[in-house]
C-alpha cells in the first residue's frame, strides 16, 4: 500500500517543521534493516579487534555507535528503502521534485549508556563545515525499536516555539564535544512511537536526545535527502549525492546483485 501523506502533514512541516508518520515502515523492511544494522556492528567489532582498541571514530564498543554512508557495504539490500517510494512520496511532501540521498546512518545506543544529544538543527552541523550553505534539507528519523523517553527518543521543537525557521549558528559544548544551538527552558516534544515510524523534519528543526536508561539497545536509523547535491567550495560532493528523485521520478539505479527497489 502506498504511503499516504496528508495535507494536514505537509501544513505542519510547513508551519512548524515536522510530522510523524506512524509504522510507515513495513515489517520486512524493518527486519532488514535491523539485520543490516547487527551486521555492521559485528564488522565494526571486529575491525576493533584488529587494532585491540575499544573505540572507533565515534564508535565506543558496548556503548553507542554511529555507522554511517556504508549503504553500498550491504550490496543493494538498503537500496530498496532509501531509493524506494517511501522516501519518494516524503521528499515530495518536503522539498520537493528533486531529492538527493545526503546521509544515511544507524545511531545505536547501547543498554544503560548515560548518551545524550544536546539541542542542535542537523543544518547547524552543516553550516558548522560549510558555513556559506544554509539551503535546508529533510531528515528521516526512522525508529527501528519502540521509542520512549526512558530509552532517549529525540524530542523536538516545534518553529513556533523556537522562535526561528532559519539556520543559525552553534556553539560547541567542550565537554561533549556536540554543537549546541538552543538554552532555553522549553523541554520540546519527546517522538513516542512504535517501532517502523518516521519522524520527518526540517534540517533547521531544533531536537535533542536523552540518554538510554532502559536494558536494551535503542536503535534508530537516519537518513537525510536535500534538494540539491551539497558541495564543498572545491567543487567536491559534501558526503553523498545519489539521486532518489529527477523531476519528481525516481532516479533509475545501477543494476546490483542485491534486492531490487521497493518502497
Amino acid at each position: 500500500m502506498a504511503l499516504t501523506i496528508t495535507a494536514q502533514q505537509r501544513q505542519q512541516f510547513a508551519q512548524e517543521g515536522y510530522f510523524i508518520l506512524e509504522r510507515a515502515i513495513r515489517d520486512a523492511e524493518l527486519a532488514l534493516l535491523r539485520g543490516e544494522l547487527d551486521r555492521f556492528i559485528a564488522a565494526t567489532e571486529a575491525a576493533m579487534d584488529a587494532t585491540g582498541a575499544d573505540v572507533q571514530g565515534l564508535n565506543h564498543r558496548g556503548k553507542r555507535y554511529f555507522i554511517g554512508n556504508r549503504h553500498a557495504e550491504a550490496e543493494g539490500r538498503l537500496d530498496g528503502f532509501l531509493f524506494g517510494e517511501t522516501a519518494a512520496a516524503i521528499c515530495r511532501a518536503t522539498i520537493g521534485d528533486e531529492a538527493y540521498l545526503f546521509v544515511e546512518q544507524f545511531v545505536v545506543k547501547m543498554a544503560d549508556v548515560g548518551l545524550k544529544f544536546a539541542w542542535h538543527q542537523d543544518s547547524g552541523y552543516l553550516k558548522h563545515n560549510l558555513p556559506g550553505y544554509t539551503r535546508t534539507y529533510v531528515t528521516l528519523w526512522c525508529a527501528l525499536d519502540d521509542m520512549s523517553e526512558e530509552n532517549g527518543t529525540i524530542s523536538v521543537l516545534p518553529f513556533s516555539r523556537a522562535g526561528t525557521r532559519d539556520v543559525i549558528d552553534h556553539l560547541m559544548d567542550p565537554e561533549l564535544n556536540d554543537l549546541v544551538g538552543y538554552f532555553g527552558d522549553d523541554p520540546g516534544d519527546p517522538v513516542i512511537v512504535p517501532a517502523g515510524s518516521i519522524a520527518v523534519f526540517s534540517s533547521a528543526l531544533l531536537h535533542r536526545s536523552g540518554p538510554n536508561r532502559t536494558s536494551r539497545p535503542r536503535r534508530s536509523y537516519v537518513v537525510q535527502y536535500s534538494p540539491e547535491p551539497i558541495l564543498r567550495p572545491n567543487g567536491r560532493v559534501f558526503e553523498l549525492a545519489e539521486p532518489l528523485l529527477v523531476g519528481g521520478r525516481l532516479a533509475p539505479r545501477p543494476i546490483t546483485a542485491g534486492k531490487p527497489r521497493g518502497s
